[in-house]
């Protein structure tokens, strides 16, 4: 099992990576960022790869030898040996399958005795859930995706595959850039109803028309992942009074709310008291005209819901979930919840 007391804990999204070497005390040893975790883009192996040097670098940090070089077959695994657990919580991990592959790959690298994986969603549910009372509750994450996972009173999950259009998902990010744009293709070229967005999003990028913005994102003069610079636009010329933009945003509040009580439904928590934990860039920076809709179709459709906002990093819940395999005290939560605010 290797050196006792120490967990690694892992929140991996589509935009960034965060390790933390955690003791059962709660003490976070070492931290290290790194890039997005893109298995279908890549494949298994290659994805994980990227998990390989912050796990060296928090080893490093901890001065336990550097334990990320790839070496023999068990691969990465250093002069201190494996930490007792690892708890990964992955963005893409969307189907059970999926879970297992990257499960399977992570225990091949030998950086733990045993190791788990789930989306990256239930770390977002276990940072917005107490530590001292029963693990249930629902949580909504809207990001540069969206996706939704709750667990009940006898443990069930609820879950949607959460794979875009072919899933049924509407919204998140880059999902509102797209629309945005497509919006203000047709207002331009006269297919659709006029609204701000025509100009306001090519003025972002220095331009003057949807047509040159168009054919600077086809070419591309301006790279794909700068489109995440857009759904702020949107929500400002929705702030402003835009009809179009508005609805967007209004229809991204319902899908968020239809998530949330769909996910009660199926748990059999519509009825009585349960935190909808609330997480990722577009609900974090509680745009009002989205945060005050949502919390009002809540309100209606789901009146039991106790929506809350959870603004700490994802890693958190990734932390806490170590503490919860290692049987931790009261005082090893808290200490974990200082370290990030």
């Amino acid at each position: 099992m290797g050196l006792t007391g120490l967990a690694l804990a892992i929140d991996a999204g589509n935009s960034k990576t965060d390790v933390a070497l955690v003791a059962t005390d709660g003490t976070i040893l070492a931290t290290a960022r790194g890039g997005g975790f893109r298995p279908p883009a890549v494949g298994v192996e290659r994805a994980v790869d990227v998990l390989a040097p912050l796990v060296a670098s928090v080893s490093a940090e901890a001065g336990r030898g550097g334990a990320a070089g790839p070496v023999g077959a068990a691969g990465a695994v250093g002069v201190a040996g494996p930490v007792d657990h690892l708890s990964a919580f992955l963005a893409n991990a969307d189907l059970p399958v999926e879970e297992a592959r990257l499960t399977a790959e992570i225990a091949h690298r030998g950086w733990a005795g045993t190791v788990t994986v789930r989306n990256d969603t239930f770390a977002l549910l276990r940072a917005g859930l107490p530590d001292d009372g029963e693990p249930v509750g629902v949580a909504v994450v809207c990001g540069a995706g969206i996706n939704c996972v709750g667990v009940g009173r006898d443990g069930t999950t609820a879950r949607f595959p959460a794979l875009g259009r072919i899933s049924g998902d509407w919204g998140g990010g880059a999902h509102l850039a797209d629309e945005a744009l497509w919006c203000a293709a047709r207002a331009e070229d006269g297919r659709g109803e006029p609204t701000e967005l025509a100009r306001a999003l090519p003025a972002h990028f220095g331009l003057t028309t949807m047509r040159e913005l168009i054919e600077a994102l086809h070419l591309p003069e301006i790279p794909g992942h700068r489109r995440h610079e857009l759904p702020p636009i949107l929500f400002a010329v929705a702030t402003a009074g835009d009809h179009v933009a508005r609805t967007l945003v209004t229809r991204q509040a319902e899908e968020i709310a239809l998530l949330a009580r769909v996910a009660l439904q199926r748990l059999g928590l519509l009825d009585e008291p349960t935190p909808v934990i609330l997480g990722g860039g577009i609900l974090t920076a509680r745009h009002p005209l989205l945060h005050n809709h949502l919390t009002q179709l809540l309100a209606e459709h789901a009146p039991k819901a106790l929506p809350h906002v959870v603004t700490a990093p994802p890693v958190l819940g990734a932390a806490l979930a170590t503490l919860d395999q290692a049987g931790a005290g009261p005082g090893a939560y808290e200490r974990a919840r200082g370290a990030w605010g």
